[in-house]
């Protein structure tokens, strides 16, 4: 399971990076999504939409080992065995590993709300 990215589709309207904060902590908080959208000034118009890409460099620099697949096969912390190192955020190459005030780090769930609001095609699910 994965994320399309189609950037040439991306107007920048971020409605994805709100949805995403609303989905998982019922406020409208950009600070909190769990992926991002980037823009490239001086380019007027120029977007890219940023997701967890499923690579596991997370995974690999927990040293508790506190990132595990879950039964669809998607990557999660497992809050009881992670000391909030902040080594998963730091190895993840897209910068999609978030940690909110000192706290366990989270990533994307795949729970696809972002796809279902992207109205141009940027964001496709992928199964």
């Amino acid at each position: 399971m994965q994320i399309k990215v189609n950037a040439a589709q991306c107007t920048g309207c971020r409605l994805c990076v709100q949805i995403c904060a609303i989905e998982k902590f019922s406020e409208v908080n950009p600070k909190k999504s769990r992926l991002r959208v980037d823009s490239f000034f001086p380019e007027p118009g120029t977007y890219r939409p940023v997701v967890c890409t499923e690579c596991g460099a997370c995974a690999e620099a927990c040293p508790t080992g506190a990132i595990q697949k879950n039964a669809e096969g998607i990557l999660q912390v497992v809050a009881d065995a992670c000391t909030e190192c902040g080594a998963c955020i730091t190895a993840c190459p897209e910068g999609v590993m978030m940690q909110w005030k000192q706290g366990i780090p989270y990533k994307c769930d795949f729970c696809w709300k972002c796809t279902e609001v992207c109205n141009t095609g940027a964001l496709i699910k992928v199964l």
